[in-house]
């Protein structure tokens, strides 16, 4: 077995992938590292779509096991649901949630294309749960069903020029982005040039995020290498039997290109408890900021465990601590998830008692550095929040003791002497009057110094 699960609640029991388990699946070259042009790929469906392939390919003839006698379930390959959370270290008894997965699997839309034939193609085709003691009972074994497409159906039975690829360290990796930079590069692993072919930014952002290029422009190289790229090769090179390295190939300063250089591990990972693909107590604390479930599944699928959970307690500690209610906490969270956590912990309200900053050379103290910093992050802040709220928060502001001199209230903040106002005023709105320990985490963390 892959996986056991030990006593406890959903949201709290571990998942231990054995060192021993050997189960691989073959997953033809072809559709390793393809870039989705509708849907999205997250961790859980990518681990649910390659669970399918593993036991479609042990199966070998759909139709079999299956739980009722009719022409379409002989259609189907088929087997309990229980041993597709398990393989997918799905660590949680919701099946609604699972279900929806299922869906998006289905959304899922792809373009292949080689010399000779271009098909446009689902990934899954269809899916069905049947309980023969009924679908709403406690009772009996509830199975999955499941078909692909005529194309890659082909390519599942018979994949061709193909890689192997272990259940085990499937298991073991914890975000969408690093199984599928994992699954590339594995791919290369035996290439005598240990070398991931050359590829575009764009590419890159679409494979591993497994979202479509988006019609507008791509966020900035640094923030995709720092949110996406290295917690991915971090994960690989720890819980994996290869090691990553990212090569960039630029023009100029510019980033235009990238490729990963690989070299198997030398010694075998030793077993690790895996934390769940999805959970179900996180997704809930998510959810109470404004999100629904999918959206919730998303960020955990897209971001490191500790940057989520960090995000999370932040925007829960703001929430609770200050007077001051937050118009969105829905945009307030992908606020502090987009800028990082280092200027949200700047900002967490301590309080503690220090001297004054000391002067810097060019006459500014750190103090002002620290205030111009956070204003700066509250007018970012407030730019993410959507109309409705936009305008809530400005007409506060406009309420609030504003100096005389100020007048020109109709530019808005087109306005420089007004939007500098706003923003030190929202900036206390959000996070209160600076304290002297904020002040020291600033200068530590952003590296101004004190001397």
């Amino acid at each position: 077995m892959a996986t056991r699960k030990t006593r406890g609640t959903a949201s709290t029991a571990v998942v231990t992938v054995k060192p021993d388990d050997s189960r691989e699946f073959r997953k033809t070259n072809d559709a390793i590292g393809l870039r989705v042009r509708e849907g999205k790929l997250s961790l859980l469906t990518r681990k649910v779509f390659n669970v399918m392939m593993y036991h479609a390919q042990e199966l070998k003839t759909p139709g079999l096991n299956a739980p009722i006698d009719t022409p379409a379930a002989r259609k189907y390959f088929w087997i309990p649901l229980s041993d597709l959370a398990r393989d997918a270290a799905y660590d949680s008894r919701d099946t609604e949630f699972l279900k929806q997965q299922l869906e998006e699997l289905q959304n899922v839309k792809l373009l292949m294309e080689n010399e000779r034939q271009w098909t446009s193609e689902r990934l899954v085709a269809s899916v069905t749960l049947v309980n023969p003691h009924g679908l709403k009972k406690h009772t009996g074994q509830m199975w999955l069903g499941y078909a692909f497409p005529p194309e890659v159906h082909e390519l599942v039975m018979t994949p061709g020029t193909y890689t192997r690829f272990s259940i085990f360290y499937q298991g073991l990796l914890r975000s969408g982005s690093a199984l599928a930079l994992y699954e590339v590069c594995r791919r290369y692993a035996t290439n005598p040039s240990k070398l991931t072919a050359i590829e575009s930014y764009e590419h890159w952002y679409s494979v591993l995020t497994g979202n479509p290029v988006p019609a507008e422009q791509l966020p900035p190289y640094k923030y995709f290498k720092r949110d996406v790229l290295k917690p991915a090769m971090t994960e690989i090179n720890t819980l994996t039997d290869i090691q990553v390295e990212l090569v960039e190939h630029k023009n100029g300063r510019r980033v235009e290109r990238l490729q990963f250089r690989i070299e198997k591990a030398r010694q075998p990972q030793l077993a690790f408890p895996a934390s769940p693909v999805i959970d179900v107590k996180l997704l809930g604390r998510i959810m109470k900021f404004g999100f629904t479930q999918q959206e919730a599944a998303d960020f955990v699928a897209q971001y490191a465990d500790d940057r989520l959970r960090a995000a999370v307690a932040f925007v829960e500690n703001r929430m609770e601590q200050h007077s001051s209610p937050l118009d969105s906490p829905a945009a307030y969270f992908r606020w502090t998830l987009k800028e990082g956590n280092v200027a949200a912990q700047a900002m967490l309200p301590h309080v503690a008692a220090k001297g004054p900053a000391r002067e810097k050379p060019d006459g500014a103290t750190v103090m002002d550095r620290f205030l111009a910093a956070r204003a700066k992050e509250a007018l970012a802040l407030y730019r993410e929040l959507g109309e409705d709220d936009q305008r809530n928060v400005f007409e506060r502001f406009k309420q609030s003791s504003l100096p005389s001199k100020v007048l020109r209230l109709a530019k808005g903040l087109d306005n420089a002497m007004l939007r500098s106002l706003f923003s030190q005023w929202y900036a206390t709105d959000l996070w209160g009057e600076p304290t002297a320990q904020a002040l020291a985490d600033f200068v530590g963390q952003l590296g101004l110094g004190a001397g």
